[in-house]
Order: structure tokens, then C-alpha cells, then sequence
């Protein structure tokens, strides 16, 4: 899995939410990340991997309608359905979760930390 490299205040908020991250998401372990990375976490084998930092949804437009969950705006790329990315924060952070998961739980799970750490 390819890292972001974000900077400046991106950078520090990722760094943060690394720290904030559960060991354990949606009944799966936290592992490391090959190539090992601040800015990106997996659990389960890569059933769920997070990446901070990452660019702009391509496909998302200025006027895109996204649902909340908890505080956090998450969008929904339709051509990529396992794929969700935090919007409207210090960094986007990306989401893959694999058909194993339930999305909404995951994404309740990562909206508390994501809303600490990256204002």
C-alpha cells in the first residue's frame, strides 16, 4: 500500500490520529503496514486499511452530497464502493474496507478519533 506523504499541519494531524486509532476495528487486530508508515494503518491482514494524507477525492464534486456519521462527512466514490474518504478536515483520510465488514460499523468506529485529531 502506497503511504501519502502529507505536510505541514496534515502531517502532525495524521500523526496524531495514528496514535488515536483502536488496536482493534470491527472485530479484526491492528498490524503493520508494508512499507511501514506514520500515516498509514491496516487491521486484519488488510481487511481494513486507513491512509492519511491522501488527495482529494477525484470524483467527488464541490456540490457532492455526502452522508455524517458522527461529526464526520464521509464520501462514497461510486466507482470504487469499498472505498470511503474522510471529507472536509486538516487531511482526507482514506477508507478500504473489504466485503468481510460492514462499512457503517467501521466508519462509526474511525469518526471519533478522525474528529480529535484533524479539526
Amino acid at each position: 500500500m502506497d503511504p501519502p506523504t502529507p505536510e505541514g499541519a496534515a502531517a502532525a494531524g495524521c500523526r496524531a490520529l495514528g496514535e488515536r486509532l483502536p488496536q482493534k476495528l470491527d472485530g479484526v487486530s491492528r498490524v503493520e503496514s508494508t512499507p511501514a508508515s506514520p500515516y498509514v494503518v491496516v487491521w486484519g491482514e488488510g481487511e481494513i486499511a486507513l491512509r492519511c494524507g491522501v488527495s482529494r477525492p477525484a470524483t467527488m464534486t464541490a456540490t457532492q452530497e455526502v452522508p455524517e456519521i458522527n461529526g464526520v462527512a464521509w464520501f462514497s466514490d461510486p466507482a470504487r464502493p469499498l472505498l470511503f474518504t474522510a471529507i472536509g478536515r486538516e487531511a482526507y483520510v482514506e477508507v478500504t474496507i473489504s466485503r468481510r465488514h460492514t462499512p457503517e460499523n467501521v466508519l462509526v468506529d474511525l469518526s471519533a478519533p478522525i474528529k480529535a485529531a484533524l479539526p
